[in-house]
């Protein structure tokens, strides 16, 4: 089982499943050994794999699509206060009503910024870790104290981290500038949409590392899958 960037996290154990015979979740093992269980809403399936959605991208998504709805609602309230369609002592009630879960929601957004943060961050210092191995890799093949063949396997996995770490970055600075437009006060009727990992790939290409090209052109591929 991996996550949306192609990184493994763990394998299935076992499975929720409801009286009617369907998959309400899963039971997965990490690498650490600790069991975490996720709803169904958390993965989906890519050509009979399970891949696991990040939950701040899920609660994200979720909160894009309610504070456009519940700001339509009250505007609806409104134009009928207006058109005298509603009596006003009722009008209150609603608004209030209205207005209490759309303030809700918004706290929970400027919470879900602050996740979303703490998330570029992590992604950040991947990056720089990343780089740092690479140089070093650099540097121990110049001195030639490591071979050709440990170095390629190793060039391999580097490049596919920073990949994956860059996607990701990418993919959370997108989602941040969704919540935070909404949160400032774009009220759009339509539903943000949440950036895709493809789409986040696209916006903003890995960075490539400030020393030469390897004079050999290596496929990366993730590492090997441990079978679920």
């Amino acid at each position: 089982m991996r996550d949306e960037y192609g990184r493994q996290i763990g394998r299935i154990a076992s499975f929720m499943v409801s009286p009617s015979g369907r998959v309400d979740g899963v039971f997965i093992e990490h690498g650490d050994g600790e069991f975490l269980s996720y709803p169904s809403d958390h993965f989906r399936v890519d050509d009979g794999e399970f891949v696991i959605l990040p939950p701040i991208k899920l609660k994200a998504r979720g909160l894009c699509q309610e504070i456009p709805l519940i700001w339509r609602k009250d505007q609806a309230l409104n134009e009928l206060l207006e058109k005298k369609k509603i009596p006003s002592e009722m009008f209150e009630d609603l608004h209030k009503n209205f207005e209490g879960a759309l303030n809700q929601l918004k706290a929970e957004a400027k919470a879900v910024l602050g996740d979303i943060d703490k998330q570029i961050t992590k992604c950040t210092k991947q990056i720089q870790e990343l780089h740092s191995a690479l140089i070093n890799l650099e540097i121990e093949r110049e001195i030639g104290r490591i071979d050709d063949q440990s170095y390629q396997k190793s060039l391999g996995m580097i490049q596919w981290g920073l990949k994956s770490a860059n996607a990701e970055k990418s993919d959370f600075e997108m989602l941040k500038n969704k919540l935070s437009n909404m949160l400032l006060g774009e009220k759009k009727i339509e539903t943000p949409e949440i950036p895709t990992q493809k789409e986040a790939q696209e916006a903003t290409a890995p960075a490539s590392p400030t020393l030469p090209e390897p004079p050999v052109v290596v496929h990366v591929k993730s590492p090997d899958k441990q079978s679920t």
